[in-house]
């Protein structure tokens, strides 16, 4: 959003002469002796009023708004643009922001009260705000470090994420590929999502995806459910365990 700077124009007497001119606009008498000269006409200095307040221009400062001449007081009060925030005219720079005009001064963030700088405001509700109290009130918050999100975000599992922040909920390992799975609401690689669930094979470690044997409270890939002595498959249901090791029964009656 950008700030539009303006500032009013303001016009002068274009000269006061000491020399007989013309006729007064005012009274139309003739001007002996001092003259203003203003707007295209002459003037007895004490007939160049403000028309709003009648007081003598002289040779001040004064603004003409559609021919007539005004001091400048009664010029900012009727036709300068007020601001927003004091409701006093403007009379020098202005800010135009949210279709509202303000002092440079007076236009600030609705929340910490400080000026904008380079970064300019964020609107809301018709407010302006400072870029970090806008992410701070109003964006979403990382699921993973709860602060405001305020570039670039991942959505999953209903909430959005940091990218940097949206890593297995065990490791802290990023998820290559944007491959993971879901474990009561939170993020994990493979190797930690199966083992929340007490799916990793006990002998090696790895996930089971398919057929699996359970035994001594522990769950094994078929091939890997072997005798801890011979090697041999245990697959067919028969074994005999001697602390916490399976072992074929022509094994286990070797054992000491």
């Amino acid at each position: 959003m950008c700030l539009t700077l303006m500032v009013l124009s303001k016009k002068f007497a274009d000269c006061v002469r000491r020399v007989p001119e013309g006729h007064c606009a005012k009274c139309r008498s003739r001007i002996d002796g001092t003259v203003v000269t203003a707007l295209g006409k002459t003037w007895h200095p004490s007939h160049f009023n403000c028309v709003h307040c009648d007081n003598e221009l002289g040779t001040q400062n004064f603004f003409e708004k559609d021919g007539k001449p005004y001091c400048e007081n009664d010029y900012h009060q009727l036709f300068s643009p007020r601001c927003n925030y004091c409701n006093q005219p403007i009379k020098d720079k202005c800010v135009t922001a949210l279709e509202k005009t303000w002092h440079p001064e007076h236009f600030f963030c609705a929340h910490c009260g400080e000026n904008f700088g380079e970064e300019g405001f964020h609107e809301r509700y018709g407010k302006a705000y400072c870029r970090s109290d806008y992410f701070n009130m109003f964006a979403p918050r990382c699921s993973g470090c709860d602060e405001p999100i305020m570039e670039n975000y991942i959505s999953a599992l209903g909430s959005q994420w940091h990218p940097q922040c949206f890593v297995c909920n065990e490791c802290r390992v990023p998820f290559n590929g944007g491959s993971f799975f879901e474990y009561e609401g939170q993020p994990y690689c493979e190797i930690h999502y199966h083992a929340k669930r007490g799916s990793l094979c006990a002998s090696c470690d790895k996930p089971i995806t398919g057929r699996c044997i359970t035994a001594m409270m522990k769950k094994y890939h078929p091939e890997h459910f072997v005798c801890s002595t011979c090697l041999k498959p245990l697959n067919k249901g028969m074994f005999k365990e001697k602390d916490e090791k399976p072992y074929c029964p022509q094994c286990y009656t070797k054992l000491p």
